[in-house]
């Protein structure tokens, strides 16, 4: 049977699995129908947890694209309208919690780069500066994959789950990595402690 190409203007879909498999025919057009039937639900949402318009309309976009390029939705397990609604509102809270993680992080430099604000006289903040440039020193002499788990866990302040999954690694294995480099940093900076 030869695929033909989905418009929208010439086929009248009806129904969600109608639409579902014509995905698989005809994307771009696919994604429009998709987009103009449910659109607005996904950004009425994303507008409703988020706030911002701006990150509305790229959650919303982002939410399509990621439903037509890697979905996991099973008309089996629900409406695809619940599993539209269910994916934007766990995007939207991802965006929200690391807007709190950014906003932590922005403070804590700050007090690091502003010692009067932070109520550090100018000779703890040098003691502080010449700390972190020994911790930078015996984070470098660590394995790779040490490494990078205590910057991802430190510098961008990621729970080891959330490590296991950007790396694609299991959990296990990151906190055994950290464990170990959390060891070695110590046997390194003891004479720093004390």
């Amino acid at each position: 049977m030869k695929a033909t190409s989905f418009d929208t203007a010439d086929a009248e879909v009806t129904t969600d699995a109608e639409l579902l498999a014509a995905l698989a025919v005809d994307p771009p057009g696919a994604l429009g129908a998709l987009y103009d039937r449910y659109g607005g639900l996904v950004y009425g949402l994303a507008m409703k947890i988020l706030g911002a318009p701006a990150e509305a309309e790229d959650l919303t976009q982002e939410i399509f694209l990621t439903f037509c390029t890697k979905s996991d939705y099973d008309a089996s397990r629900g409406t695809l309208s619940g599993f539209l609604v269910m994916l934007t509102r766990s995007r939207a809270i991802d965006k929200i919690r690391a807007r709190t993680r950014k906003t932590r992080s922005l403070e804590r430099w700050g007090d690091a780069l502003i010692p009067e604000a932070s109520g550090q006289s100018l000779l703890e903040a040098v003691s502080i500066g010449e700390s972190s440039v020994r911790v930078r020193a015996a984070l470098a002499e660590l394995p790779e994959s040490q490494r990078r788990v205590l910057e991802m866990a430190y510098y961008r302040d990621l729970s080891q789950a959330e490590i296991a999954a950007e790396l694609e690694t299991p959990l296990g294995t990151v906190k055994s990595w950290m464990r170990r480099g959390l060891l070695t940093m110590r046997a390194s900076l003891a004479p720093l402690v004390g």
